[in-house]
């Protein structure tokens, strides 16, 4: 099995290959770009309803996943993320951890990889979706996205700061608290909001475009109907 990602960081594309019969990619529910004709999908709700339905509540993720297996060898599944942007891979050893936010994960290879939610306790504050990350645990690859190009930084002693709204990943090893930018002022009046101080060893995924941002960018051209009344 192999993969290559094609159009990053503007409109990354995913190319799995399944050089045998028998070889598959899981991905999340409308990932799915195109596949080639030997190829069989299975649609279930993975590690059994109770955990997917604890991911979708929780972790925002899709309740069902679909699994991409080859009939025939030399079979491609194209997959992409929701957002335009980029796609990056994470190859995790056994036992190695990796966080995700939600609507992040896209796909992963390997049936031991581990999907579940963590509790992030008063922290939690990815993209403003809530108090839990999605809990990536391997051994296995797994792919996820961001909106615009996704920026790694490698976080040492001297710790490193972020805007949450930018945040996508981060791997095992970093711990975070969060303040707001300038204090009460700068959270109300510099258009920064919350920002987030690392402190560890580990890596940072970036995306360098904020939703929240394009959502209130967007907002004064959106049509809004009137009824009169008569």
């Amino acid at each position: 099995m192999k993969y290559e990602i094609e159009g990053s960081p503007d409109y990354g594309l995913l190319r799995v290959t399944l050089e045998a019969p028998g070889e598959q990619v899981v991905a999340e529910s409308g990932a799915m770009v195109a596949m080639d004709s030997q190829v069989e999908i299975k649609t279930s709700a993975r590690g059994g309803f109770l955990s997917a339905a604890k991911r979708k509540i929780l972790g925002g993720e899709s309740i069902f996943q679909n699994t991409f297996i080859a009939k025939a060898a030399g079979q491609n599944v194209w997959l992409a993320p929701a957002p335009e942007g980029d796609l990056r891979a994470i190859e995790l050893a056994r036992g190695e951890t990796f966080f995700l936010q939600s609507g992040a994960y896209v796909a992963h290879l390997g049936a031991e990889l581990k999907l579940d939610t963590k509790w992030a306790g008063v922290k939690g504050f990815f993209s403003g979706v809530g108090l839990f990350l999605l809990k990536i645990e391997g051994p296995g690859t797994v792919f996820f996205g961001g909106y615009g190009a996704l920026h790694p930084v490698a976080v040492g002693p001297e710790g490193y700061t972020a805007d949450t709204g930018h945040i996508v990943a981060f791997s095992s090893g970093l711990d975070y608290s969060l303040r707001s930018f300038g204090g009460m002022k700068g959270l109300f009046l510099s258009g920064e909001g919350l920002i987030a101080d690392f402190g560890g060893h580990g890596t940072i995924y970036l995306q360098t475009r904020d939703p929240r941002l394009l959502a209130d960018f967007l907002h004064p051209f959106r049509s809004v109907s009137s009824s009169n009344n008569s």
